[in-house]
């Protein structure tokens, strides 16, 4: 399936190649015969963005990150021996139920068991006898289910229908009990997650739209932006079908990433049909002209972003290929709508973009230019010392890998899990299955596993039954939930959090137990063993995931460029811009969610970078025919309007993010996108003239095809 996919990522990349370098010849005539039958091309592209409409929620959406584990991580490997082993897994929610009797509590457990989806449910009649006094037994292994008149229950929900099962337990206990648990958090990311989607939306078109209003000088402008990048979200969704299912992250995130990187492709388009017109053209040729002289930068800038996203894809943790394939996937779409869908609903209501035209609100930015020059310098200065602490403080972010803090602190989830952590301390259950065959092994490694001071108790068939008692002795019902097709397992409940480093070492503990009883014959699982392996798997994609999209991009530079340094500078630039941004956590005293520090790195590279080919564009067009002081002046008035819309529009997406999603992970993302924009385009107009101005020796050795304007007498040095 990842060969079909990458096959048609590639073919992708092919198409938007084939624009980039295409024979003039061809596309031109290819534009016109668009142009000639732009009502079947409308009527054609509305029609599939309908029908795209109609099968989205055909698209079924993963709730649970821990299924994007690699199938080679050795939690998942158990798991799935484990699945194939025995009928029941280990446990996953922890029920607590306030003031209660002993014979309540068991009516309770009765209740719970006899719910479908709930495999098995223990409490403390399963690790002590009831008829002997609570008082004479060890107090310890009581009150780890029994404290101060609340019962606390460990169950197994299986993973079928647990939106029904998670809420049937809710009914038997009531609003005022808790419960927690990664079912219980796979629940309500899936409850929560539609009514998110909606409310973000219905923020940010708005938004987007008084953007595109303050920054246009028609009034029906933006709504022809909004309409072109609304068919290009819409075909992308439907089009996610092709994968079977996506990630809850994705489809919450997609549609507004795809329409805060790919606004900038129908602005530009507009602006060159513009101009053409402005020359005297009509308004079909002009159009004709403006995809002809605006394919390649479009496609060059599209290209950046889709290769940013791409590189995502060659993540270990399968959520970056999974975003990977349906971010770059909507940005070719949104490419291929711009040049073909949008040049044909222009020609239909041109006349309307004319009648309601108005002057432009945006300010002539000759002051901003201005002041940029004058502190650039102290800026780059600044950056580069700051970059110091910034290295320093990123080996030093508190990361946090799993979904145990998926919710914010003030959600129900949080406070039903911290009431219960409160009572009975935190705790998770872990599973061991080693091979049958040695009783010796298994009680040696059963007593070391009791001797660890996290443990709580240890369920197994020595600890149980006894090493002493032949399997034939034993119920064939009770035999099968320890010891079943070639493996016996040990249940360990162990008073660890689901994630921290403490968690981690005692997880490192386990296994080099298992390992010297059993070497590499046994399996582990859990959700803090899921957890260790998903820190691993992500930490390894972090240094490849960087280098592919820095290679890739850079590449693309070189090729536009035609230069070895400029693509160097202009990385050098929005890299600064994502290093300071990665490193703010530390210094706010923040964790950092190691799947938003992965996503951000390649999102904020492809997504910004645009901002800087675009001045240095500007820049190289300007400095052939001024001097080096007024080339940069000019550039950054010329293009900060462009650059502020575009990176206002990505913060504003940012903060929708943020501020529409009750899931911490994509909240967090938000805040990494809004932060990375405005830091990009901070660096782009007051970095990037630095490098430019100061360098243009290195430039001009190491380009091709550039010449710089030189006076009489030569400036002084900026």
């Amino acid at each position: 399936m990842s060969i079909i996919m990458a096959f048609r990522q590639l073919v992708n990349i092919c198409l938007i190649t084939l624009l980039v370098f295409g024979s003039d010849f061809i596309l031109e005539r290819a534009v016109k015969r668009v142009l000639k039958l732009r009502g079947l091309v409308v009527a054609l592209f509305l029609c599939l963005a309908a029908f795209c409409a109609v099968i989205t929620p055909l698209v079924e959406i993963n709730y649970d990150i821990v299924d994007y584990l690699p199938a080679q991580a050795p939690s998942t490997v158990g798991l799935d021996v484990m699945d194939a082993t025995y009928d029941k897994a280990v446990p996953n929610v922890r029920v607590m139920i306030k003031d209660v009797t002993i014979p309540e509590g068991l009516a309770y457990k009765a209740r719970l068991e006899a719910l479908p989806g709930v495999d098995d449910v223990n409490w403390l009649d399963d690790q002590a006898d009831l008829t002997v006094p609570l008082e004479t037994q060890d107090k310890k292994k009581v009150e780890d289910w029994y404290k101060n008149g609340n019962a606390l229950y460990s169950l197994v929900v299986g993973e079928e229908n647990q939106i029904e099962t998670i809420g049937a337990i809710r009914e038997i206990i009531g609003p005022d009990n808790a419960m927690s648990g990664s079912p219980v958090e796979t629940v309500d990311a899936h409850l929560s997650a539609s009514s998110d989607m909606v409310k973000m939306m219905s923020i940010i078109i708005p938004l987007v739209f008084l953007i595109l209003l303050f920054t246009t000088t028609s009034w029906f402008e933006p709504v022809l932006f909004m309409l072109n990048v609304g068919v290009a979200i819409l075909i992308n969704m439907g089009t996610n079908l092709i994968f079977g299912e996506i990630c809850f992250i994705t489809n919450t995130t997609g549609a507004i990433l795809q329409l805060a990187c790919s606004m900038d492709y129908a602005i530009f388009l507009l602006e060159r049909f513009e101009e053409f017109r402005r020359e005297g053209l009509h308004p079909e040729e002009a159009m004709a002209q403006a995809v002809l002289r605006s394919a390649g930068s479009i496609a060059s800038s599209g290209l950046t972003t889709v290769m940013g996203f791409a590189a995502l894809i060659a993540m270990q943790f399968l959520i970056g290929p999974d975003m990977g394939y349906v971010l770059s996937k909507g940005i070719a779409i949104s490419l291929a709508t711009t040049l073909v869908f949008m040049p044909c609903a222009t020609m239909f209501c041109y006349k309307l973009i004319d009648r309601t035209s108005h002057r432009s609100f945006m300010p002539s930015f000759h002051r901003l230019a201005r002041g940029a020059v004058r502190i650039k310098g102290f800026v780059t200065i600044g950056v580069a010392v700051l970059l110091i602490p910034c290295y320093l403080a990123q080996q030093n972010i508190h990361f946090v890998y799993g979904a145990s803090e998926m919710t914010g602190p003030d959600s129900q989830i949080v406070r039903e899990r911290d009431a219960i952590n409160d009572q009975f301390g935190e705790s998770n259950s872990f599973a061991i299955l080693v091979p049958v065959g040695s009783t010796a092994k298994e009680q040696a490694l059963n007593d070391e596993l009791k001797a660890l001071p996290q443990v709580s108790s240890v369920l197994s068939y020595v600890e149980t039954v006894g090493k002493s008692i032949p399997e034939g002795y034993v119920p064939p019902d009770q035999l099968k939930l320890l010891t079943a097709k070639g493996y016996t397992r040990l249940v360990v409940s162990a008073r660890v959090p689901s994630e921290s480093q403490e968690t981690f070492r005692f997880v490192e503990t386990m296994r080099n137990l298992a390992q010297q009883y059993y070497g590499d014959q046994y399996y582990m699982v859990g959700v803090p063993a899921t957890i260790y392996d998903m820190k691993d798997t992500i930490t390894a994609d972090s240094v490849k995931v960087n280098a592919i999209s820095i290679g890739a991009i850079g590449l693309i530079l070189l090729l536009n460029f035609q230069s070895v340094s400029l693509p160097v500078l202009l990385l050098l630039t929005i890299e600064s811009s994502i290093f300071i941004n990665i490193a703010v956590p530390y210094f706010t005293g923040a964790h950092l969610q190691y799947i938003g520090y992965l996503i951000i790195s390649s999102v904020q590279l492809g997504a910004t970078v645009d901002y800087a080919i675009l001045f240095t564009n500007r820049y190289l067009e300007l400095r052939g025919k001024m001097l080096r002081q007024e080339a940069v002046t000019e550039t950054i008035r010329s293009t900060a309007g462009s650059i502020l819309t575009s990176g206002g529009i990505l913060a504003t997406a940012g903060i929708v993010l943020r501020f529409g999603s009750s899931n911490l992970i994509i909240g967090q993302l938000g805040v990494l996108v809004a932060r990375g924009a405005i830091l990009s385009m901070v660096l782009v107009l007051v970095l990037l003239p630095t490098l430019l101005t100061r360098l243009e020796w290195l430039i001009k050795c190491t380009s091709r095809k550039i010449s710089f304007y030189t006076a009489p007498k030569e400036e002084i040095a900026v």
